[in-house]
C-alpha cells in the first residue's frame, strides 16, 4: 500500500453521486489489471450532493484513493491542477467523472506512454452526444490546433495521458486560467492521438453549460495567443481604407450629381456597421485587460478545504 504509484489517475467530481460508486468499482478493477502500483486521486470540485460522503468512503476502504475538497466550485481544469500538484505517478491519467469515457480504456493509454509518448491524447469513437454539444467541440478543435500548432482530432476528451515531466512542466505555470489539453501540448515534443470508445450520460446532468463553453474559447484564444488581439488591428486598417474609400467616392459623386438626399439610410446602415465593429474591438481588448488584472492581482487559483492522503 506503501508502494510509490506508477500511475496516478485524476477524476475531477462535481455533483456525480449517483455514476461514482460504478466509477470507482471500474477504475479499481482496470488499474488492478494492468499490474502496476497505481493511485486513484479524486478532487471534490465544490459537489453539494452527497460525493463527498462516499469519496471520504472509497478512501476508508482503500488508501490508494485519495481524495481533495475544494471550498467551492472552481472548474474542471483548475481541479486537474490541483490534483498535479499531488500526482506522484510517472504517467499520469485524467478521465471524467461522468463514466461517457470507459475506464476500461486506461490501459491503452498506459500502453502508449510507455511507447515514449509524452502526451497521449485521445479521440470519441461514435461520440454519444448531441449536435448542440458536437457543434462547439469542433469549433474548440479547430481553434485549439490553429492556436497550439498540434492537429489533434478531439482536444474537448479529457481521458488522457501525461509523462511526468509534462506535469512537471504544467505545475510550474501558475497562471489563473488555462486549457489543459493545449497547455500541455506546448511542452510535449512526442505526442500521439488514438481513439477510444464513448458511453452515453446515463446518470446526471452535464456541467458544461454554454455560458462555459464559451468562457474556455476565450480561454484558448487569450492564454495561447495574441491572434485576435492581432485581427481587431488589422480589421481596423482595413476598414479604415475603406471608409477613406467610399468618403472620396461620395465627395466625387457630389461633385459630378450635386447635392442628394437619397442613400441616408445606407449611410445609417455602414455606421451602425462601424459601431458594432469597434464595440467588439473594445470587447476584445477588455478581455485581455481583464485577465492581465487577474493575473496581477495574484489571489490563490483555488483553495483546498480538505485532503484525504
Amino acid at each position: 500500500m506503501d508502494e510509490m504509484p506508477y500511475v496516478s489517475v485524476l477524476i475531477p467530481v462535481l455533483n456525480e453521486e449517483e455514476s461514482l460508486p460504478e466509477l470507482h468499482k471500474r477504475l479499481q478493477d482496470t488499474l488492478k489489471g494492468t499490474g502496476k502500483p497505481y493511485e486513484l486521486i479524486y478532487i471534490n470540485d465544490g459537489s453539494t450532493d452527497k460525493t463527498g460522503i462516499l469519496l471520504e468512503a472509497f478512501h476508508t476502504d482503500d488508501k490508494r484513493a485519495k481524495v481533495i475538497e475544494f471550498n467551492r466550485n472552481y472548474g474542471q481544469h483548475m481541479a486537474l491542477f490541483a490534483g498535479f500538484e499531488f500526482a506522484k505517478g510517472e504517467i499520469v491519467i485524467t478521465i471524467d467523472a461522468d463514466l461517457q469515457n470507459p475506464p476500461e480504456e486506461i490501459p491503452k493509454l498506459i500502453e502508449k506512454a510507455e511507447e515514449g509518448f509524452e502526451v497521449v491524447a485521445t479521440y470519441r469513437r461514435h461520440r454519444k452526444d448531441s449536435l448542440f454539444r458536437k457543434l462547439p467541440s469542433y469549433i474548440v478543435n479547430k481553434i485549439t490546433a490553429k492556436l497550439v500548432g498540434v492537429k489533434l482530432r478531439d482536444y474537448g476528451c479529457m481521458l488522457r495521458a501525461y509523462r511526468r515531466n509534462i506535469v512537471d512542466y504544467m505545475n510550474m505555470c501558475p497562471e489563473s486560467s488555462s486549457f489543459i489539453p493545449a497547455l500541455a501540448n506546448t511542452f510535449a515534443k512526442k505526442i500521439t492521438e488514438i481513439e477510444v470508445g464513448h458511453e452515453e450520460r446515463k446518470k446526471g446532468i452535464s456541467k458544461y453549460s454554454p455560458f462555459r463553453l464559451l468562457r474556455l474559447n476565450f480561454d484558448l484564444m487569450t492564454n495561447f495567443s495574441l491572434l485576435p488581439i492581432q485581427f481587431i488591428s488589422m480589421l481596423g486598417v482595413v476598414i479604415a481604407i475603406l471608409g477613406l474609400l467610399f468618403a472620396a467616392f461620395l465627395v466625387v459623386r457630389r461633385l459630378m450629381i450635386g447635392p442628394e438626399g437619397e442613400g441616408t439610410f445606407t449611410l445609417f446602415g455602414i455606421l451602425f456597421f462601424f459601431i458594432g465593429i469597434q464595440i467588439f474591438a473594445l470587447g476584445v481588448i477588455g478581455e485581455y485587460i481583464g485577465r492581465i488584472y487577474q493575473e496581477v492581482r495574484r489571489r490563490p487559483r483555488f483553495i483546498i478545504k480538505k485532503e484525504l492522503m
